[in-house]
């Protein structure tokens, strides 16, 4: 019984005891706080030693100000007509250099008529073959831009009035203009 008496104050004493070491060890965990940019640099052993109502008494001083320097005299610029606002006129550019003449035979410039212009180019499109036999001509489909359908053989008749089938291949046909001016090669385009 003698036993069970104490046991209270054994839970109570190890209660207190441990409440007395993490208080003791609480501050040694915790982050240092970080020093302000105004504080006085002062070497950490004066820190601990001094009480903190002199630290909060000392006052940052002044920095070092020479005063006498700002009141006197300055060099002044040499050049007078210094401007920073207005821009210096451009430098005249060096003459260009003479032109070389060649020592060679010059080509004479033609004289005439001036050459007669191409004509335009053929503005159809072959979209297709028609082939009726071996002994009958190929027959080549064409279409303009406006969607009108031509047909026409090789050396057969104008197609529009303007253009003739010269050769009709497996995929290509040859065209060029009555006269025989702007021979043109079609390729089939299917559209």
């Amino acid at each position: 019984m003698a036993a069970e008496k104490w046991r209270p104050w054994i839970l109570a004493a190890l209660a207190l005891a441990l409440t007395w070491g993490v208080y003791r060890a609480w501050p040694a965990t915790s982050a240092p706080a970080a020093a302000t940019s105004n504080a006085i640099a002062t070497p950490p052993a004066a820190q601990t030693a001094a009480p903190r109502t002199q630290q909060a008494a000392a006052t940052p001083s002044a920095p070092d100000v020479h005063l006498a320097a700002l009141s006197g005299d300055r060099v002044r610029p040499v050049d007078e007509e210094r401007n920073l606002f207005r821009f210096k006129p451009k430098p005249v550019p060096p003459p260009p250099p003479a032109p070389v003449r060649p020592t060679g035979p010059v080509t004479p410039v033609p004289t005439g008529p001036p050459p007669v212009p191409p004509p335009p180019p053929i503005t159809l499109k072959f979209i297709g073959l028609f082939d009726t036999g071996e002994q009958k001509p190929k027959i080549a489909i064409l279409s303009d831009s406006a969607g009108h359908v031509f047909y026409g053989t090789e050396g057969g008749p104008p197609i529009e009035g303007r253009y003739r089938i010269v050769k009709i291949g497996a995929e290509s046909i040859e065209m060029s203009y009555l006269d025989g001016r702007g021979r043109t090669t079609l390729r089939l385009s299917g559209s």
